[in-house]
């Protein structure tokens, strides 16, 4: 007897067992492994009374959806078990390749047959009283069998296929015509720049063709650019390639002083050539420059955008053959690690690789991106209000002195008039002093400057400055999103008066549509003019919007880590250099109630209790204060000399090895205190003994900086550096990196992996020098990574002292109950691509307290701003749920999304948040049918889709069972529920008492849990 025959036999003895005892049974017995066709199939079956079985292929695509279809149909009669053999037909689509004949298909993840046995009830609904399943695993498309057709085709059939068959193989797309820049760069005029590589050409005519014209370049490059200020070094950058060797090659554009360009090139034994310009680069407008190398030949022409259109060009022939490489090393357009950028702003720049186009330079036209932007427009408008504003500021200076000369005092009843608009104006007035209304703002300010100060330093700036605080001061005068749109001249004017506050809120707002109309143009214009300025948050703004691709602007992830690269770079600076416009960086949400009771300043109580511990010797609560006053933390306000005072008793009565750690790095630095040097190595010696491994650093970085002693200080570093100290794997970076490593040279490779190993360790410089390396690559050891350098540099960035002066803002306004003040400082953070302030204007809009709000812009709001907070690497996860609840609800003309709503839920079931696992298990329990892809992802068979009951448990065990006990009740309650259910519905004639009373009670019990669970987070549940 052959084994499938024992084993039909066996199963037969089993199954006349199971009758015997009554209960209904139904089994595969040869289920495939894949999808096959003209496969025959066994099924064993039998039933305690007269009922069907029915054979199902269910069938789940990638996009979520799934299809279900009854492939046979018979009767089951009661009795000796049976088996039934059937042909097994699946569709050509899901078995053979796509041929022309055999259509393509949407991508199969799963496949499952399905048999079941139903009973049909007297109320006409059908009972399944037992089922089985099999899975079938879908084989990739192309990897299936060609089906080998029996029958003629037609003719258009066949052509079809073939025709397919031939356009699978076309040659891939290669750029000859390279857009390095294709927006607007605001360049600072510092060490910062865009950084852009190539490859090889894929296509080996081309390639070819490139390699051949290494030593006699062909090409052009097209560069637009808009100068501010000529060059205050000998030499700034526009463009310049640097090689793997870190030297300058072909081509090295530069302004020089004179504002007249220098031409770099190198020849083939690397011999450098330069050439300067007989014309001058115009300042404040927009020029087109073209570069063009043609063998030993360069040609560098430039047109102005003014009225004249003035072609200016020189030619020059080199002796030797000019060399060009442009996949070796990198280029950089603006500033970079050698040399600074030119201050202004760059337009798009095109390479023609392999080519030198016609160019009549007299006909050029100004790029879209120009024109849109229109730059020009706008500095033009503020030139002429400035010169107004000097005008004025001289009369009111004069005017000022001579009151001072005179003996006369102003006073205090002018100030309140000028800021509560009240004192009307005088009959008789200088011509000067002639306003237009919505200017009058801004002359009455420059006027009470000029006579407070009595007539000395007061300067458009400092009319800048009042105007915005005037307008946040108008603020007060209402409690509603239309009171915005009233002080948007003054910030405007504020912005033309070289405020960088006033450019970026305004930017802001313009992004928003907080009381205003949507004109992403304008945003993006005054971001470019603040960042031109180096405003941080203005550098953090447009590092998002390249990003992310905001506002219709093309992503570009070069030109988003030049904007992040500066403002980290500087963040490192600004930590060196604290001052009063600086506050440490806390993430605070505003929907965690524990970290907003934690939230002090010098008058809470919290603050006070504090003091009081360490005033009774407690070193915890003396060092914490120290901290909060050095820092700047928690609403206290940063107090350098009182920190030091702080961190002097912790260190001299308390000897705690913290505060001696302190006390030693402000000796040091003379942070509060005045510097001493040997005082504070004997406090970090004291610290060390302690076994406190951060002054085992700081007392290496003394033996670097005052001994010069570089054995000694790398003996300490190594030291730390085994005990996992960050500063120290820094510094022994920076030895590498300079070759001051006792008995090595230079080595970049050992340098990055000391900075890796301190931006691990979450070092902020660290995380700026590894960012710097994956920006360009170290030939032959580590690649290029554009997008890790910009999550490091974005990190770093996002700890800048004046990002949390913003924050600290926006979150003490929230205390105070004045929730627009708040919502607009939280959107200035929020627009720079901070998480948490994305959060919190989501969350603030979301709450809407006293419905400050619009009700059709908070709904707008809050869905701009969830969104934007899961965009980021750890988002809050509240910010997923509340997301999947508007699509579920689908507020005002939007429709129920549920797809995404359950995309919503799942993501915060990945990252923990209980509440999503409960989403989830609701949309099923209502009848939703959760798509495959979202139980693969949470890691889910896909046999659950064939049973709701096994999924509602699954999900609200899941739930149950995770760290957050708040949860542990309603997630238990919920799949209490499914538990009684299931039993009301296969015991439909068998309740006892005790189970009618649960099924009465638990839905009950389980409802009111919902509404609890909802009224505390949710406003769906």
């Amino acid at each position: 007897m052959d084994y499938h025959r024992l084993y039909t036999h066996i199963c037969l003895f089993y199954l006349t067992l199971q009758i015997v005892r009554g209960l209904d049974e139904v089994t595969f017995l040869n289920p495939p492994q894949e999808p096959v066709s003209s496969y025959w199939l066994e099924i064993f079956y039998s039933c305690d009374y007269p009922a069907a079985v029915q054979l199902d292929f269910v069938v789940a695509f990638d996009a979520g959806k799934t299809s279900t279809t009854t492939l046979r149909h018979w009767s089951c009669v009661p009795g000796t078990p049976k088996i039934r053999t059937l042909e097994l037909i699946l569709p050509d689509w899901l078995v053979y390749q796509p041929d022309g004949i055999v259509p393509e298909s949407r991508w199969v993840l799963s496949c499952i047959l399905k048999v079941s046995i139903r009973y049909n009830r007297f109320s006409g609904e059908t009972y399944i009283i037992d089922q089985h399943v099999a899975v079938l695993y879908p084989i990739p498309p192309l990897s299936r069998p060609v089906k080998q057709h029996k029958l003629c085709s037609a003719w258009g059939a066949q052509m079809l296929q073939v025709t397919r068959q031939y356009s699978k193989k076309r040659c891939l797309r290669e750029e000859e015509t390279v857009p390095l820049l294709s927006s607007i760069y605001a360049s600072t005029g510092e060490n910062f720049g865009i950084t852009k590589t190539l490859q090889p050409y894929s296509n080996d005519v081309l390639e070819s063709l490139r390699v051949d014209a290494i030593s006699f370049p062909w090409c052009l490059f097209s560069i637009w650019i808009y100068v501010t200020r000529h060059c205050q070094e000998s030499l700034c950058g526009v463009f310049h390639h640097i090689s793997s060797s870190n030297a300058y090659v072909t081509p090295a554009l530069f302004l020089a002083t004179s504002g007249r360009l220098h031409i770099q090139v190198n020849g083939e034994l690397g011999e450098s050539s330069a050439l300067l310009s007989p014309f001058k680069v115009p300042l404040r407008e927009w020029c087109h420059l073209t570069l063009t190398l043609h063998g030993k030949w360069v040609t560098v022409s430039m047109v102005s955008m003014d009225d004249k259109r003035l072609v200016q060009s020189v030619e020059h022939e080199y002796k030797h053959p000019v060399m060009l490489d442009d996949t070796k090393g990198y280029f950089v357009i603006g500033g970079g690690k050698y040399t600074r950028g030119v201050e202004g702003y760059f337009g798009p720049l095109v390479y023609y690789r392999n080519r030198i186009p016609h160019y009549d330079m007299s006909e050029v036209v100004i790029p879209d991106v120009i024109k849109e932007v229109n730059l020009p427009g706008w500095l033009k408008a503020c030139q002429h209000f400035q010169l107004e504003m000097d005008i004025k500021i001289s009369g009111y200076t004069q005017q000022a002195k001579q009151q001072r000369d005179s003996g006369e005092s102003c006073s205090d009843t002018f100030h309140r008039w000028v800021v509560n608009d009240r004192q009307p104006l005088k009959l008789q007035c200088e011509p000067w002093e002639a306003s237009l209304p919505k200017r009058r703002h801004a002359a009455k300010l420059a006027k009470l400057l000029a006579f407070k100060r009595g007539g000395r330093g007061v300067s458009p700036a400092a009319v800048g400055r009042a105007l915005y605080s005037l307008s946040l001061h108008k603020l007060d005068r209402g409690n509603s999103s239309d009171v915005v749109s009233r002080i948007l001249p003054l910030l405007l004017q504020a912005a033309c008066l070289a405020d960088n506050q006033s450019l970026h809120l305004s930017s802001v707002l313009y992004s928003s549509v907080l009381g205003l109309q949507k004109q992403p143009n304008k945003a993006w214009l005054l971001a470019l003019l603040a960042a031109q300025k180096d405003d941080r948050l203005s550098l953090l703004h447009l590092g998002r919007m390249h990003l992310h691709g905001d506002h219709g602007i093309p992503p570009d992830p070069d030109l988003a880590y030049a904007y992040y690269a500066n403002i980290a770079k500087q963040t490192v600076f600004d930590r060196l250099n604290p001052s009063a416009r600086q506050t440490f960086v806390e993430a605070v949400y505003l929907n965690n109630d524990e970290a907003l009771q934690l939230q002090t300043n010098e008058d809470h109580h919290i603050f006070h209790w504090l003091k009081l511990q360490a005033y009774k010797g407690v070193a915890d609560a003396e060092q914490t204060v120290g901290r909060l006053l050095f820092w700047g933390q928690q609403g206290v306000a940063p107090d350098l000399e009182r920190a030091a005072r702080h961190y002097q008793r912790g260190a001299v009565h308390l000897e705690n090895p913290v505060s001696m750690y302190d006390y030693g790095i402000v000796l040091l630095q003379g942070y509060g205190v005045k510097k001493d040097i040997q005082k504070a190595v004997v406090f970090l010696k004291k610290a060390m003994e302690k076994g406190y491994t951060p002054a085992i650093n700081a007392l290496g970085w003394y033996y670097e900086q005052y001994e010069r002693n570089y054995v000694r200080a790398v003996e300490f570093w190594e030291q730390a550096d085994r005990l996992g100290n960050a500063d120290a794997a820094l510094n022994l970076g920076v030895l590498h990196s300079q070759g001051l490593y006792p008995g090595r040279a230079a080595d970049e490779v050992m340098a990055f992996k000391y900075y890796m190993k301190a931006a691990e360790r979450e070092h902020i410089t660290g995380a700026v020098h590894v960012a710097n390396f994956w920006t360009t690559g170290i030939s032959g050891h580590v690649n290029r990574r554009v997008s890790d350098a910009i999550l490091f540099a974005k990190w770093a960035a996002e700890h800048n002292g004046y990002l949390g002066s913003v924050l600290r803002k926006a979150l003490d306004f929230y205390l105070k109950g004045d929730m627009l003040k708040s919502l607009l400082h939280y959107m200035m953070a929020a627009e720079s691509g901070y998480e948490p302030a994305q959060f919190n204007v989501a969350y603030l809009c979301d709450q809407n307290p006293g419905q400050f709000l619009d009700a059709a812009f908070a709904s707008d709001c809050m869905r701009r701003y969830y969104n934007l907070t899961i965009q980021n690497q750890n988002p809050e996860t509240y910010a997923f749920i509340r997301l999947g609840d508007l699509l579920y609800e689908g507020q005002g003309e939007r429709q129920k999304v549920l797809f995404s709503a359950a995309q919503m839920y799942k993501q915060a079931a990945l990252h923990k948040n209980p509440q999503g696992w409960f989403n989830l298990g609701l949309l099923a329990e209502e009848g939703y049918r959760l798509p495959l892809s979202v139980l693969i992802e949470l890691g889910l068979s896909e046999l659950y889709l064939a049973d709701n009951v096994m999924l509602l448990e699954a999900l609200f065990e899941r739930c149950r069972d995770s760290d957050d006990a708040d949860s542990y009740l309603p997630c238990s309650l919920a799949l209490y529920n499914v538990y009684v259910q299931s039993i009301q519905k296969d015991f439909p004639g068998a309740i006892k008492f005790s189970t009618a009373a649960a099924v009465v009670a638990a839905p009950a019990i389980y409802f009111l849990i919902r509404g609890v669970l909802g009224g505390r987070t949710l406003s769906r549940h």
